[in-house]
């Protein structure tokens, strides 16, 4: 056969396999898109492609794990903004410029954010280890998850003067770590659920090999006032899934898959909330049987949903596994139930926690005048109420 037969034939091929790529994420992303929000709320996402400038991060054999986190990362914000419509993606860095991780939070706090995603590249000493983990916020339980918290919070060491910045902390000694022994995140839940939704898209839609959710204590997650996850997209020290991070398409797949994870999560969200004006408030109508609604005025309270129908509910003990104290928030063709009443959200979280066994799905809600605020609006709002 020919040369110019040979090269024909292979330049068919190659454009054969172009658009049944081109095909694969169109499916990806349009038939998983977002149907439509009811809430008309803006979903702020921060998303903070790991390391960059001084800090390169992990190494390849060809690449910089700082290279391959902004890709994935910019990819995964054009996703977001062009399925989601009512979305707004806000980066910690566009380039390959240096962020201290001191600040990577505070930008997502300063947005009010909603989510906020870490996109990093694992790196071990074995060649042969390869697959994608997702982290939320805790305590090390092992010394390998302390290992790569201590390996990504090593980047406060580019920093200058880092160790009065962090207050002494040490990212390579252990000690350090025992202050997250104590954490105890408000949005825990929340991440775990976002983290297995992502997890799941690796496994299922690009056929990563799983590692699973795991905790440890990462500074990055640690300030964040929202549902906060860092994503080790797949391992850089090995030959084959460095080829893949770098590679065009897995970094489309990968970057799809964090956009999927997201519209879930949202959707999970919009589902169980059912409110219909901008940015998640309006007016409800609370109903009480069993004590009094409270008044219309500043005060924030905090209160536990458990359940939602698009019936009414009989506000009896027996039609909520026998807790006592619910009440009924009416909206446009749903009604929503929740469970005790709080001015302080620590005390919401202990009580979400206490009914865990018979809701495992509830979650907190902030209402105030009767609306429902988002979470991080409503701890802001009490911040400032005890500052002044």
């Amino acid at each position: 056969m020919s040369t110019g037969i040979k090269n024909g034939k292979q330049h068919s091929f190659n454009i054969y396999k172009v658009l049944l790529f081109s095909i694969f994420v169109t499916v990806l992303i349009v038939c998983g898109a977002a149907t439509g929000f009811k809430t008309g709320k803006t979903w702020v996402i921060v998303i903070d492609p790991g390391h960059g400038g001084r800090d390169p991060g992990a190494l390849g054999m060809v690449s910089r794990e700082s290279d391959i986190n902004l890709a994935i990362a910019l990819k995964t914000g054009e996703y977001i903004e062009k399925n989601i419509k009512n979305s707004r993606v806000i980066y910690t860095r566009k380039d390959d410029s240096f962020v201290d991780l001191y600040e990577r939070p505070k930008i997502a706090n300063k947005a009010n954010a909603d989510l906020f995603i870490s996109i990093h590249t694992n790196s071990t000493s074995s060649k042969k280890v390869m697959g994608a983990e997702t982290w939320v916020m805790g305590y090390a339980k092992d010394q390998a998850n302390l290992e790569v918290a201590m390996k990504e919070n090593s980047a406060m060491l580019h920093e200058d003067d880092y160790s009065k910045k962090y207050e002494d902390f040490n990212p390579n000694s252990s000690e350090s770590y025992i202050m997250f022994n104590t954490v105890q995140k408000v949005f825990q839940a929340q991440s775990e659920n976002l983290a297995a939704k992502i997890q799941t898209q690796f496994r299922e839609r690009v056929n990563r090999y799983d590692r699973d959710v795991k905790q440890a204590g990462f500074w990055v997650l640690y300030n964040t006032k929202m549902p906060s996850v860092l994503v080790e997209t797949g391992f850089i020290t090995s030959p084959v899934e460095e080829k893949y991070l770098t590679s065009k398409e897995g970094q489309d797949y990968l970057a799809a898959s964090i956009y999927r994870a997201c519209r879930d999560y949202l959707n999970e969200i919009d589902n169980r909330s059912g409110i219909a004006t901008k940015k998640n408030q309006d007016s409800i109508q609370v109903t009480d049987t069993i004590s009094d609604t409270h008044p219309q005025n500043d005060n924030i309270f905090f209160m536990v949903q458990v359940a939602s129908s698009v019936s009414k509910i009989d506000l009896k003990p027996d039609n909520f596994k026998g807790l006592k104290d619910v009440r009924e928030m009416a909206f446009t063709g749903r009604y929503k139930y929740t469970s005790g009443s709080f001015t302080d959200f620590p005390d919401a979280v202990k009580y979400r926690n206490s009914i865990d066994s018979l809701y495992p799905d509830a979650f907190v809600i902030a209402v105030k005048d009767n609306k429902i605020l988002s979470l991080p609006q409503a701890l802001e709002q009490k911040r400032k109420q005890k500052d002044n």
